[in-house]
Formats: C-alpha cells, sequence, structure tokens
C-alpha cells in the first residue's frame, strides 16, 4: 500500500485515535471502533495497524504507567503528517462520490 493512501482500517483508525487524544489507547481505540463505526476488531488488530502508522510516520504513540497498575498504556496521537493524510482521504473520497448521491442517499454526517 502506498503511503499516500490510507487504507479503511487505518482510516477509520486515526479518526479514532483523534476522537480519543490525549487517552487513545487499545482497548479505548477497540470500543471507539465500535460505538462509532459499527467494527469489531481485536487488541492484535489495533495494535498491529498502530505500529503500521507508526512506520508510516502518521502516528507516535508513548508508554504511560496504567492508572490501575500493572503494563503501561501504550497512548497513540497523531501527526501532522497523519492528519494531512486524513485530508487526503477525505478529498479523495468526495472526489469519487460526487454525482453519486442519488444513488448513495443522503449523508448522515
Amino acid at each position: 500500500m502506498s503511503r499516500d493512501f490510507l487504507g479503511e482500517f487505518e482510516h477509520l483508525l486515526l479518526l479514532a485515535i483523534l476522537h480519543l487524544e490525549p487517552k487513545a489507547y487499545g482497548a479505548a481505540l477497540r470500543r471507539a471502533l465500535r460505538e462509532r463505526a459499527g467494527r469489531t476488531a481485536s487488541l492484535g488488530a489495533i495494535y498491529a495497524t498502530v505500529r503500521r502508522l507508526v512506520e508510516k510516520r502518521l502516528v507516535v504513540t508513548e508508554d504511560v504507567p496504567s492508572p490501575k497498575g500493572g503494563r503501561p498504556r501504550r497512548l497513540a496521537r497523531v501527526t501532522p503528517a497523519g492528519l494531512e493524510a486524513l485530508r487526503r482521504t477525505r478529498e479523495a473520497t468526495a472526489g469519487m462520490e460526487a454525482g453519486l448521491e442519488d444513488r448513495l442517499g443522503a449523508s448522515r454526517v
């Protein structure tokens, strides 16, 4: 996959991170994906995708102590490059949807 375009799950995960910042960690991301997008995802899929987004420099992570003790939480934050990737994806999607409103129905947003 090109760095210029986001896959669907990458796109949803970046949006979930933005919604949750500064508390975007695995379980919270999983819950946000389910509640906001109706998507179920394993924690493994979320962590693997976050790693890929870090490699693409679209996300940065930081380990912080868990409020309940035990394992630290890995918090994710969208970088300026990640915001730009979201903007490009939104523009590309809008361009492809233009003229199809009658076939796709009214926007729910």
